[in-house]
């Protein structure tokens, strides 16, 4: 295994570094999923790519120069690296969260409690424009909390895929879709333009889905996936499983051999716990060797199921800044 990958995976599991003033025209904030309304940076290590929490206490702190980037555990050298700019929000990618709130109430996300934005079509037209000036542009991804109801959600989201085709035009950048699934979001965001999908699980664990889901159906969400994959192809159908939330290794494997003996590419999300969420949600700590044991399992059932990481277009999976991903990693 690479240095480097062992690395990120420790940085992964500290979760954040803190860093000086010279980094802040660097620092892009969350606007979606557990890390919602937090600061992060990007960087390299030997081609491995790390999204590092911006923190006010770390056992790693972090210094620029130019774009090279030197990680220190405590007064000693960690790691180099090198910082990648986000376009928005991430490297390479035009990553819009288009409803900043959810009237649903997952224990881990704090996107209910942030009440945040709710994007109108013109303004994630004006993110894109300004994205499709980077020469380095290579996808568009769109997630979204439940403003009002599902299905309405989905609507506005196609609405904004059309429009978002018709501006990119013959250039043809491929757009990937992150919302709660409904009985024809599939059909509806592939005929409006999108090229990819997904719909997040959560926790394989049943009993943990139902604490930290109310009112949500794990079932419901992986019959969605199976429907997903020929409308939209094997590898182009994503899960987010998150790590941390108590469950056992065991059910892990399990959930992704259940997701990708449907066609289905989970992507394993350490789970950090977030401030507005104290006291309501159990999150344990996940170690670097958990990560990259996992992930490890993940690239063998993969195989075994004949699916292709690298065959994403769009979201986390090219990105891999936040886990600890197959192939690209390990």
């Amino acid at each position: 295994m690479e240095i480097s990958v062992q690395k990120k995976a420790e940085l992964i599991e500290t979760g954040g570094v803190v860093i000086d003033q010279t980094f802040r025209p660097y620092v892009s904030r969350a606007t979606a999923g557990p890390g919602a309304g937090l600061e992060s940076i990007f960087v390299s290590l030997d081609g491995h790519r790390v999204r590092l929490g911006v923190r006010q206490a770390s056992r790693f702190h972090a210094s620029l120069d130019g774009d090279n980037v030197t990680i220190y555990d405590d007064e000693k050298e960690f790691a180099r690296g090198r910082l990648e700019e986000a376009i928005s929000h991430c490297p390479k990618q035009i990553y819009i969260t288009v409803s900043e709130r959810c009237v649903q109430d997952c224990k881990f996300c704090p996107v209910p409690k942030l009440q945040g934005k709710i994007k109108s079509s013109d303004e994630v037209l004006d993110i894109v424009r300004r994205g499709l000036l980077n020469p380095e542009l290579s996808s568009i991804s769109l997630t979204s909390g439940i403003w009002k109801t599902p299905d309405e959600e989905v609507e506005r989201i196609a609405g904004i895929v059309k429009l978002i085709n018709e501006e990119v035009g013959p250039r043809g950048i491929h757009i990937g879709i992150s919302v709660y699934p409904t009985e024809r979001s599939s059909e509806i965001l592939k005929e409006s333009g999108a090229a990819e999908i997904k719909y997040n699980i959560e926790s394989v664990d049943q009993e943990i889905f139902k604490k930290v889901c109310p009112g949500l159906s794990q079932e419901y969400i992986v019959k969605s996936l199976e429907h997903a994959v020929p409308v939209y192809g094997r590898n182009h159908v994503f899960s987010n499983i998150l790590i941390g939330l108590g469950e056992t290794d065991e059910t892990v494997i399990k959930g992704i051999d259940m997701l990708a003996s449907k066609g289905v590419i989970p992507i394993l999300r350490k789970v950090n716990p977030h401030p507005l969420r104290k006291g309501e949600v159990y999150v344990e700590t996940v170690s670097a060797g958990r990560l990259l044991k996992l992930a490890s399992e993940e690239r063998r059932i993969l195989e075994k199921h004949g699916l292709d990481v690298l065959k994403a277009v769009t979201g986390c999976l090219p990105c891999t800044g936040c886990d600890v991903s197959p192939v690209r990693d390990i």
